[in-house]
């Protein structure tokens, strides 16, 4: 009984009820509630829906998130970049560079992912974004015309939007902090080159150390001791990847 309380948070104790008796236990409602009552698990509505981890988590494969990224160049110009993240495989998209973020460049940008995704965008269903002033309405349009619908996250609550806040993370903790961005040009060259390593090479915890562009793991090799492995060097030698030689 609890289990099926805890598995299915918008079940109140009648429909537990009908579901033990579709298993051949048959308890009265009352009995359920009581049992449900002094375990602590709350009635329906309290109990109505996931939480907004259990959501995301449930809804992963549909779920495209965006979120600004700042950086400063050696002469101190802030610049931004546009950063879009896919929940199901943590393939990253940097669309754009520019000192201005103004609503009309952020609608450019949307709609550049959308002309790349092509029919892909067919698999989605969320786009889940904050409520920073340089979207707008156009921008949200752009992903209404292809059936998303979008999530805006609570006020000062990054946690909300945890995926994107952690790959910028991950981008200021092994590149931003040890390059020195010259200008736009400049600032474009590096984001590309890293989202590449990214997407194609580098490995996530959560896909059970696959990059996200990799269906599955390479076979295994059994004859170390005969190969080589060769290493490229990438962004002069800041990040390394790692092959075996052919």
């Amino acid at each position: 009984m609890l289990r099926l309380a805890q598995e299915n948070p918008r079940w109140g104790h009648r429909r537990i009820q009908g579901e033990l008796a579709r298993l051949g236990h048959r308890i009265a409602a009352s009995s359920v509630w009581r049992i449900l009552h002094d375990a602590g698990i709350d009635p329906v509505p309290r109990r109505g829906g996931p939480a907004w981890r259990e959501f995301l988590t449930a809804q992963a494969e549909g779920i495209i998130a965006v979120d600004f990224l700042h950086l400063d160049t050696v002469l101190g110009k802030r610049l931004y970049a546009l950063a879009f993240v896919e929940h199901g495989t943590r393939r990253l998209h940097i669309t754009g560079v520019t000192a201005h973020p103004t609503q009309a460049w952020t609608v450019q940008q949307a709609r550049n992912l959308t002309a790349d995704f092509g029919h892909r965008m067919e698999s989605l269903r969320f786009l889940l974004r904050d409520r920073d002033g340089k979207y707008g309405e156009a921008f949200d349009t752009v992903f209404h015309a292809d059936d998303l619908h979008v999530l805006r996250s609570a006020p000062q609550a990054p946690r909300t939007n945890a995926h994107c806040e952690r790959i910028i993370g991950t981008l200021r903790r092994e590149l931003l902090d040890h390059v020195l961005i010259l200008g736009e040009a400049h600032t474009r060259q590096v984001l590309n080159t890293y989202e590449d390593h990214y997407n194609r090479h580098r490995p996530h915890q959560t896909r059970d150390q696959r990059p996200p562009e990799a269906q599955q793991h390479p076979a295994a090799i059994h004859d170390l001791d005969n190969r080589r492995l060769h290493r490229t060097r990438i962004l002069g030698g800041l990040i390394n990847e790692y092959r075996h030689a052919a």
